[in-house]
This record gives C-alpha cells, sequence and structure tokens, in this order.
C-alpha cells in the first residue's frame, strides 16, 4: 500500500496538482475566485473525480496486485468497480479534476493544459497501454475491450465469461 500511495503521489499529484499549480501562478493570472454556484460545481466535480481517482488505485492495488506506474502494473486484468463500465475511469477522473480546476479558476489555460493532458492519455493508451494489455492478458483483455468502452461510459456493466464467480 506505501507503494500505490507513493506513487499516487507522484503521477496523479503531479498532473492535477502540481502542474497546475504552476500554470495558475504565473503573472498574471487571477486569485481564487469569490463564492458562486460555478465555484461550488466546481468543488464537487472535482472531489467526484478525486474520489474515482482513489477508488481506481484501489482496485489496482487489491484487485490487480499492482499501481497505476507502467513500471509496476497489475498483474491481474482489473474489471471491477468502475473497469466494468469503461476502460479508462482513472484518465476520465484526472480529466474531470483538471476541468473542475478550470472551471473554478475560469482559467482557459488550464482548460487547454486539460485538451493536452486527454490527448497524451488516448495516445498513451492507443500505442502503449492496449497493446500491451493483449500482449499481457491475451483472450480475457480481448473480452473485456470488445465490451467496454475506452472513453464513454455504459450503464451495461462488463462480466466476464470464465469468472463471474470473482465480481
Amino acid at each position: 500500500m506505501l507503494k500505490a500511495t507513493v506513487i499516487t503521489l507522484l503521477m496523479p499529484g503531479t498532473v492535477t496538482l502540481l502542474l497546475p499549480y504552476f500554470i495558475l501562478h504565473r503573472p498574471g493570472i487571477a486569485d481564487l475566485p469569490g463564492f458562486s454556484v460555478t465555484a461550488v460545481f466546481s468543488i464537487i466535480a472535482g472531489l467526484a473525480g478525486f474520489t474515482v481517482l482513489l477508488h481506481c488505485i484501489w482496485g489496482f492495488a487489491f484487485h490487480g496486485n499492482g499501481t497505476l506506474a507502467p513500471i509496476d502494473p497489475p498483474k491481474v486484468l482489473v474489471v471491477h468497480g468502475l473497469y466494468r463500465h469503461t476502460r479508462n475511469p482513472m484518465n476520465l477522473a484526472i480529466i474531470v479534476v483538471l476541468l473542475s480546476e478550470a472551471l473554478f479558476f475560469y482559467s482557459l489555460s488550464l482548460l487547454i493544459y486539460a485538451a493536452v493532458a486527454f490527448l497524451s492519455f488516448h495516445l498513451f493508451v492507443i500505442f502503449y497501454e492496449e497493446p500491451h494489455l493483449r500482449t499481457q492478458f491475451g483472450e480475457s483483455y480481448e473480452e473485456y475491450f470488445k465490451s467496454t468502452p475506452r472513453w464513454r461510459i455504459t450503464t451495461r456493466a462488463f462480466i466476464p465469461r470464465n469468472n463471474l464467480d470473482e465480481l
């Protein structure tokens, strides 16, 4: 669990907290906005995103016996929880956090950063993650890949054919 905590602070912590901090603390960027409905909505959305992120990290550690880092990936294909409804809930959660920060601070710079982050995630998933998972998990991943959308969220949960008792 210590390893997952350290990697969590380094990877998504850098993307969702450290880099936005540096983007916002350039000269000419405004201070904290006042109280508004938009600010409350963005805080709620950001907290929801962080909650999903933590849930996914926990799933990688406990169901997958690994972390979100490519140097220590899950040893078991994680198709539990939110992963039953989309293949990339962790990345989607990070994008929600970044968009909520952009909305909270009314920051075009953070909005552009969120778009670049999404494009980076997309390219990583297509060119590294999906081919690697195909190699590592074979037919199990193919079944999951064909049944679960990459970026959309479906209400129809994925249920693996060969291990229904594990869910």
